[in-house]
């Protein structure tokens, strides 16, 4: 079960879909993992194109393996408009620590609908309270450790 903290370096995305006609469309993202969300600000007139070069952090403590990206246009006279979202699965970047500058496919309703740059960064929980001998997490069953301890 991985532990340590997730550091998510939003880039860039390419050829993403906006539904603004008479307007660029102004993107941002909506980054989540478990329960954690960050919010991106908000690349105004970028258009299909947008630079953000923003990092974010999340606390990882359990075995979820799934990074969401949400991708929005900002509206200001209607609810922001869904451009599409990539999907992250996490367990290379918790095996091997870090992973380079990549692109994922943007996709709304099963559809592809541009690509977003992110690198992803894990650095592992070293040491500390509750660590067994070889490093791992030790664990606890009410009261099976100390019992068990005992033979």
């Amino acid at each position: 079960m991985p532990r340590g903290t997730l550091e998510v370096v939003l880039i860039s995305a390419k050829g993403l879909d906006g539904s603004d006609f008479l307007a660029n469309i102004d993107p941002y993202v909506i980054l989540s993992y478990r329960s954690q969300e960050h919010k991106s600000t908000v690349a105004e007139g970028a258009g299909s194109n947008p630079q953000w070069n923003e990092s974010f952090l999340f606390t990882v403590s359990d075995s979820a393996c799934e990074l969401n990206l949400k991708i929005m246009d900002k509206d200001n006279f209607s609810q922001d408009d869904f451009l599409g979202e990539a999907t992250i699965t996490l367990d290379a970047v918790f095996d091997e620590g870090s992973h380079p500058e990549t692109s994922y496919n943007v996709v709304k309703d099963k559809e592809y609908c541009g690509e977003i740059k992110v690198a992803l960064t894990f650095t592992a929980e070293r040491g500390g309270a509750g660590r067994d001998e070889y490093g791992g997490q030790e664990e606890s069953y009410g009261g099976w450790n100390e019992s068990a301890r005992d033979f």
